[in-house]
């Protein structure tokens, strides 16, 4: 079966992304305005390559998960997945990904051909949780997994790519970006807590039941604002920061919505990652814009 151009770009989830290359973004803009602070210079080459390496990454790990959890049949009746329908094979999926996986690579060695090897520590890792997120997953541990290399590596990457060195304070990024991020995955899983304990898996949603679930993603999407504030008073963030406030109300309705599940049933909770995602990429855009006006005004 022939497959368009948009056919093959949608197999690779492209809505998801802002989850990846928020954190990147975030993180060039963190490096941006430090530099603004010390007189020195930044490698924005480095930094644009970086978001654009984490999304290829970000990419073939999305079509290799989807395809254990095709053979795992965690995807059973989901007849819009393309795996499941048969639109796609998984032969076809398996050959994109990994063709994704290897520009990664090579734009990964680019960029360290020009800072230093090094980076290599944070590229192993990130390859690591790519290949095998799945495996995680199905162990309560996709959580974690996600945090790490959706906050923690990507953020100390880049810090490297940019700067030519591991620059350990930008992880006060990773808490507030990362909390919001794995609260994409949470609330997908506590919507799926039943089709998973069907299929066998395990997950931090599961363990601990809906309700405890519904108020663990409340808490994700709302710590991370009282954190910036915090950061802010205490100096390790410049006041323009607060400009990522003008994301708490969309943070606060997501947080109404998921705890008054318990009255209404999982209905409005069904697509309620993708809202989680629109939360995370306005958060995440509102706090680089910070830094990089920081650093220029």
């Amino acid at each position: 079966m022939k497959h368009s151009l948009k056919d093959w770009f949608i197999t690779t989830r492209p809505w998801s992304f802002p989850a990846s290359a928020m954190p990147v973004l975030a993180s060039f803009a963190y490096t941006t305005w430090v530099c603004s602070l010390y007189g020195t210079s930044v490698d924005w080459v480095n930094g644009v390559l970086a978001i654009v390496g984490i999304v290829f990454f970000h990419a073939a790990g999305n079509m290799m998960s989807d395809i254990r959890d095709f053979k795992k049949g965690v995807d059973k009746g989901l007849n819009h997945m393309p795996l499941v329908n048969g639109s796609f094979t998984a032969k076809e999926y398996m050959g994109l990904s990994s063709a994704l996986f290897i520009i990664g690579c090579l734009i990964g060695f680019y960029i360290m051909s020009r800072c230093g090897w090094p980076l290599l520590y944070a590229a192993a890792y990130g390859a690591f949780f790519t290949l095998t997120y799945a495996t995680f997953k199905y162990h309560a541990l996709g959580d974690l997994v996600i945090f790490l290399s959706y906050a923690v590596i990507p953020i100390l990457g880049t810090t490297y790519a940019t700067l030519s060195e591991y620059y350990y304070p930008a992880l006060v990024l990773a808490l507030p970006i990362g909390l919001i991020t794995v609260a994409i995955l949470h609330v997908n899983n506590t919507r799926d807590i039943q089709s998973d304990s069907e299929a066998g898996i395990h997950t931090i949603a599961m363990l601990i039941g809906q309700k405890a679930s519904l108020k663990l993603y409340a808490f994700e999407v709302l710590l991370p604002f009282l954190f910036i504030l915090i950061t802010v008073l205490c100096g390790w963030l410049p006041w323009y920061s607060l400009i990522t406030l003008l994301a708490l109300p969309k943070a606060w309705q997501c947080a109404r919505t998921v705890l008054n599940v318990k009255n209404t049933g999982l209905e409005p909770i069904t697509m309620f990652d993708a809202a989680t995602s629109q939360l995370q990429l306005m958060f995440s855009l509102l706090l680089a814009a910070s830094l990089f006006a920081a650093a220029f005004i």
